[in-house]
């Protein structure tokens, strides 16, 4: 199934890239602007006095520790912070982990396009990161053994189970990148953002909420989490007063939740949806959410703009999500209803309630569908 851009406009595109090539580049760009002087070491805590971040303290390449200080700490250390747990309350959730790997010298059978492969157990991730290089991500589900690479047992996996899936154009230079050895993994990590405003800092990235990459969403909502918070910091001269701008900044966990909440809910939704189960009425909302995009129009464009951030509306994410289970409710009833085909429509609209609500209570009902009730976004309106 092909997903374009249809509809959109011209300058409406996506952008796949080698993620710590990116990361090094956005570094060199930030280091070249006269305001930003760059410090390299490792962070080894933060410096509070009186329940206020003064700045942090970090260790050199050399061993030496210095001391850093500023009257805002931006605390962005990624998935495996050492240093959110005073800033929020983390409850990470590992769902699956990917098998990463480097498939040289070939074609998408779609160019220029992300693919997804709806494989056994759980989706194949294709994408270009260069002019040679095609990253591949197999999704293996935490509720499976993780293969070995060690002793070959990954080897062995990734050319009995997951190459019969992929597709003919890619399967011989995936063979070739299995036969090369250099096999990566990494846990996939979700975890809603629950801060404690604290005087003096404030977490963004992967330190402060992660979602499952199925989507590759975390670029998109870590950026679209720096535009709200520089259109937030912009008209202020002074952040000397720690506790008056913790305050302000409150506001932020709110502005951000139209972006954020909308593509962390679809990432863990379509993660348990494209995943294979067991239970039947989970298969059937699988092939009814592929049947569903297979519609186009504003089936295909509605559920890829709250993708891509596009159109950043939680409540028209969960009309989409009901719509598929409605969908796959009519296919199995009409136009031959039973007794036994409304009872998997029954099981259907279970399972989608117990997909969708979780995820919604972890991000926070009120903020994601109700934010003018919460004091902090009525204030930064008026400000």
């Amino acid at each position: 199934m092909e997903l374009g851009l249809q509809g959109l406009d011209s300058n409406v595109c996506g952008r796949s890239f080698h993620n710590g090539r990116f990361i090094q580049r956005m570094r060199e760009k930030a280091a070249s602007l006269p305001n930003v002087r760059l410090e390299e070491g490792t962070v080894t805590s933060l410096l509070e006095v009186k329940g206020t971040i003064k700045g942090v303290q970090y260790k050199t390449r050399t061993g030496q520790e210095l001391t850093a200080c500023a009257p805002l700490t931006i605390v962005c250390d990624g998935c495996f912070s050492n240093l959110r747990r005073s800033l929020c309350n983390p409850k990470v959730d590992i769902p699956s982990c990917f098998v990463a790997l480097i498939l040289e010298n070939c074609e998408l059978p779609y160019p220029n396009h992300g693919h997804v492969i709806l494989a056994d157990p759980s989706p194949i991730l294709f994408y270009r990161i260069s002019s040679l290089e095609i990253r591949c991500l197999v999704d293996i589900p935490a509720c499976h053994q993780m293969p070995s690479i060690s002793n070959g047992e990954m080897t062995n996996y990734l050319k009995s189970k997951v190459a019969p899936q992929i597709p003919p154009e890619l399967f011989d230079a995936f063979i070739s990148a299995i036969n090369k050895g250099n096999i990566r993994t990494m846990p996939n990590r979700s975890m809603p953002a629950a801060p404690h405003p604290t005087p003096g800092a404030l977490l963004l990235g992967d330190a402060f909420n992660m979602r499952h990459p199925l989507t590759g969403g975390g670029m998109t909502v870590a950026l679209s989490d720096i535009v709200v918070l520089r259109n937030l910091l912009r008209p202020l001269c002074d952040f000397s007063d720690a506790k008056a701008l913790c305050e302000y900044l409150k506001s932020f966990y709110t502005l951000r939740k139209p972006v954020a909440s909308t593509i962390n809910t679809l990432a863990g939704a379509l993660y348990k949806v494209f995943s294979t189960s067991h239970d039947p009425a989970q298969k059937e909302m699988r092939e009814a959410c592929f049947d569903y995009l297979s519609l186009g129009g504003v089936f295909s464009n509605g559920p890829i703009a709250l993708l891509s951030g596009l159109n950043p509306r939680p409540l028209n994410l969960v009309i989409h999500f009901f719509a598929v289970a409605i969908y796959g409710v009519g296919r199995l009833i009409f136009p031959l209803p039973s007794a036994k085909r409304m009872w998997m429509g029954a099981r259907m609209i279970s399972v989608a309630l117990g997909i969708i609500f979780p995820i919604i209570r972890d991000e926070g009902a009120q903020q994601m569908f109700f934010p003018r009730t919460i004091p902090a976004f009525c204030r930064s309106l008026v400000v």
